[in-house]
Parts: structure tokens; C-alpha cells; sequence
């Protein structure tokens, strides 16, 4: 079966199949200029596309589906250190985008700048062909539909111990997962589908642009996920992020304009019960919460037709097995209180990080099982709750996965850092904020040095707070002592 079905006819057409920041076009509109993208692309290693929300980056990612090429998103804030590191490690030799130059560019050459992730030298980024996308372009032959194993996506992690790895994600594992999402959500050709996420990563991209284009469901992108932009858009169905959520919630007028929606889905970081009950108060719709990673993209979720409980992101998909293992390697009673490790198994899982076969061993078990490195509880009747990373280097901040590693890395490379430590601190907005411990060997302010880290990589990344510190606490085997921090 075609991976995105919608394009192929069945479904209907209209002038605004899909919305996108106010920018209208029917699904023929998309297939043709889509189908131009891929007649120029065919054979390439991977294309990479600057993720802004428009129209022009969801003909590019179509176009690399169509064509069987690997879409390799860029962040569209992402600093030359960051894009250079995507760039180089995914072999990307063509950079889709379509309103303006890329930050820190050149001219049609789009990977000008230097740098380099998470050292100091000044190694210039590869050559990367700039690749222009024209919604009026119209391509009209039928191309063969690639083979279900060829990769879909490289989509970079965040990078948690170091720079961002590529895991590569096949266009079985894609289909498999929006069938199972839709038959969790009854989501259906009769949803109009709205929301304002990132297009970078698995929620706003996977679920919030091939999800509409695999069932049939309108889409309408909102280009930023204001609660005036959701209120506005009259959608059945509605993806947020808990900082969304959040201020939908704080908003009144705009979470009553809510109620007629069919359901409301929650994703990327927990949401809080406050926020849960507050929404289920003022549109009607207790919401819907799910969880996922980008190496597994979404495992388990609550239901349409089911119970939803605050705090919980519920059963399995179809598909899908999970369970708990405890630090001694032995499994974890489904009790609903014993806490381990969560691990999984299924059709949606990746195929691997891209060149990294280390890395990718140490997530997999010897039975084949993909360690998330979550910690969870498993009721006995299968619900499931999140509570918390097994590591602290992983912050989830407004929805998006930052890793501290990298961001360390950056700080480091300033010429008065000698030392950094990054910890997500819990904020009532954004669900967590970067805060970065910074031992300094020179004159330096903290707002310098968030504005250092969001030049080099993506804006989203920058510190939040800098606490300048005369050094860090480390144990034994000089490992930071990151939670010391977190309760200082």
C-alpha cells in the first residue's frame, strides 16, 4: 500500500486540503509539485530540507517520500554548528528550502559558515546545494511507490551525550504507526486535523502533516500554536504540546472555543494534571495523552473510545509490547507501583542510528527489545505512567527534547568557559527550563552566553538561566554530580 494514500485518490479534493499558515492547497496541488521535487531528486543519498513551517517544506518532504529519499529535517533555527553536524553525518548533498537564505549561508552554496559540533575548530560545513521549491511546479507522472524497508527519515535525536544521532526510520515503521494511531483516535478522512508544531521532528512532522495525508483528514497548520490560532481554526481534531496546552488553558475564551472539537491530543513531555483538569473544565474533552520516542515514534496511548487518567499515557497500540526491567536485568511486576525501566518491542521501532552501530547496540537488548531509558509503573490493568528519564540529560522543554550534552558542548566552546553543567529545571510554562552551571575563566555574563549557545545551535537550546559557579560538584570518578545542582 502506498505510504501516503490520500494523494492517490479515494478521499476527495478540496482548494484547502491542506492549510498551511494561511497558505491553501488542494491535495492535487501538493501531488504535482511534490511529484516535481522527486524527478529532480531521484538517486540522491538524502535530501535535507529546512523545516520552516510553510507549504514549500511539506512539498519538499513529500517530494523525498515520492522519490524514495531519505528526509533528513533541519531545524530551522539550528546554528552552522548544529546544521553543520546534521549535514555532514547524513551525507545530505541537497538542502531543500524555499523563503530565504539559511542562517549563516552564503549565496546558493547553503551549508556556508564554520564550526564544528561540540569542538573548537573551524572546519567549513559541506557544500550543500540549495534546492529551490516552487508550489507551482507541476510534475504529473505516476512514480512507483518505494519499497516498504527503504528509510523515510533520518530524524536527529537530541543529542543527549554528545552530538545529535541520525535514527533512520523506515517507511514500514511510519505506516504502521499512523494506522495504529488512527485506529486508537478514530481518526478518519472526516477530521480536519490543526496544530502549530515544529515540523522537524516526530509530532509535528510524522504525526501532524503524514497523518493527514495517510487518513485523509484535512490539515490545518497554524504556523504558530497560539491559543487565538487553535481557537480560530474549527478543527475535530487538535495536537499540543504541554506548554501549548498549557496556555490554551490560561486562556478562557479560547479553550471554550475548544468544545467542539472531537479530541484533543497531548504529547512530547507529561502534561500536568492542573492543565488536564483545567482543559477537561473549560472544552468538555479530558485529553488525550500518548508517548513516544523518536527511535520508537508513539507506543502507547490512551484511547477515543477509552478511559483517560491524568498522569497516565495508557495501553500499548497495536502492535506494540512493552515491559519493565529493573536495574538487576530482571522484569518488573505489572502492579502499578514497582518502577523500572521501560522497554519496547514492534513494528514502529527504527532500524538503527545512521553509521553508528555502537551506539545502537547499547540501546537494544539481547533479545532484540529497544531500552528507552524512561522509567515507568504498568498497572495491572496495562495503563501506563512516565515517571521520569533514568538520566537526567535529557530535558523536554516546551515540547521540545533537549540534550545537555550538546549544549554543554557549545558553552564550552566560548573562550571564557572553562568548565559547564546542564540541567533541566521544572517550570511551570514550559515544563522543564535549561539551566547551565558555568565555571568561568574570564569576564562573561549569563545573557551572553545563552545568546552564545542559540547562535550555535537551535534557539530552543539556549539556557534559560546561567548560574556562574566557581566549580562543579563530581564524584568519585569526576562524573558531575548533576542532581546536587538541581537541589542547590
Amino acid at each position: 500500500m502506498d505510504l501516503l494514500t490520500a494523494l492517490q485518490g479515494g478521499f476527495g479534493d478540496a482548494p484547502d486540503a491542506l492549510v498551511i499558515d494561511g497558505r491553501q492547497l488542494s491535495r492535487e496541488q501538493l501531488l504535482g509539485a511534490a511529484g516535481a521535487v522527486a524527478a529532480r531528486i531521484g538517486g540522491a543519498q538524502a535530501l535535507a530540507v529546512l523545516a520552516r513551517p510553510t507549504a514549500e517544506t511539506v512539498v519538499a518532504v513529500v517530494g523525498g517520500l515520492l522519490a524514495g529519499v531519505p528526509v533528513v529535517p533541519v531545524p530551522p533555527d539550528a546554528g552552522p554548528v548544529e546544521r553543520g553536524h546534521i549535514l555532514r553525518d547524513s551525507g545530505a548533498q541537497l538542502l531543500a528550502c524555499a523563503d530565504g537564505p539559511v542562517a549563516g549561508g552564503a549565496g546558493a552554496r547553503a551549508g556556508a559558515g564554520v564550526g564544528g559540533v561540540g569542538g573548537t575548530g573551524h572546519d567549513a560545513l559541506p557544500a550543500v546545494e540549495a534546492l529551490p521549491v516552487d508550489l507551482a511546479e507541476r510534475y504529473d507522472a505516476r512514480l512507483p511507490e518505494p519499497a516498504p524497508e527503504r528509510p523515510a527519515f533520518v530524524l536527529y535525536t537530541s543529542g543527549t551525550t554528545g552530538p545529535p544521532k541520525g535514527a533512520v526510520l523506515s517507511r514500514r515503521a511510519v505506516a504502521a504507526d499512523l494506522d495504529a494511531l488512527a485506529a486508537a483516535w478514530a481518526w478518519t478522512a472526516e477530521d480536519t486535523l490543526v496544530h502549530g508544531l515544529p515540523l522537524f521532528h516526530v509530532h509535528g512532522l510524522v504525526l501532524g502533516v503524514l497523518g493527514a495525508l495517510r487518513t485523509g483528514s484535512r490539515l490545518v497548520h497554524t504556523g504558530r500554536p497560539t491559543p487565538e490560532a487553535y481557537a480560530k481554526a474549527q478543527g475535530s481534531l487538535y495536537f499540543g504540546v504541554p506548554t501549548v496546552w498549557s496556555r490554551v488553558a490560561a486562556d478562557e475564551s479560547a479553550a471554550q472555543a475548544l468544545a467542539g472539537a472531537r479530541l484533543l491530543v497531548s504529547g512530547s513531555a507529561p502534561l500536568p494534571v492542573p492543565v488536564f483538569e483545567r482543559l477537561a473544565e473549560l472544552t468538555g474533552h479530558q485529553p488525550i495523552e500518548r508517548y513516544g520516542m523518536t527511535e520508537t515514534l508513539i507506543t502507547v496511548s490512551t484511547r477515543a473510545d477509552g478511559e483517560r487518567r491524568p498522569g497516565s499515557v495508557g495501553l500499548p497500540l497495536a502492535g506494540i509490547a512493552t515491559r519493565l526491567v529493573g536495574e538487576d536485568g530482571e522484569p518488573v511486576p505489572s502492579d502499578g507501583e514497582s518502577v523500572g525501566e521501560l522497554q519496547v518491542s514492534g513494528a514502529t521501532l527504527f532500524d538503527g542510528y545512521l553509521n553508528r552501530p555502537a551506539a545502537d547496540a547499547e540501546v537494544r537488548t539481547a533479545d532484540g527489545w529497544f531500552r528507552t531509558g524512561d522509567v515507568a509503573t504498568i498497572g495491572p490493568d496495562g495503563f501506563h505512567r512516565i515517571v521520569g528519564r533514568a538520566s537526567v540529560d535529557l530535558i523536554k522543554s516546551g515540547g521540545f527534547k533537549i540534550g545537555a550534552g550538546e549544549v554543554e558542548a557549545a558553552l564550552r566552546d566560548h573562550p571564557a568557559v572553562a568548565d559547564a553543567a546542564v540541567v533541566g529545571a521544572p517550570d511551570a510554562d514550559l515544563g522543564q527550563r535549561v539551566v547551565a552551571f558555568v565555571v568561568a575563566d574570564g569576564e562573561v555574563t549569563g545573557d551572553q552566553l545563552s545568546s552564545f549557545v542559540a547562535d550555535r545551535l537551535s534557539v530552543h537550546k539556549r539556557p534559560r538561566e546561567v548560574v556562574l559557579v566557581a566549580e562543579l560538584p563530581r564524584n568519585a570518578m569526576g562524573k558531575v554530580l548533576k542532581k546536587r545542582l538541581l537541589e542547590g
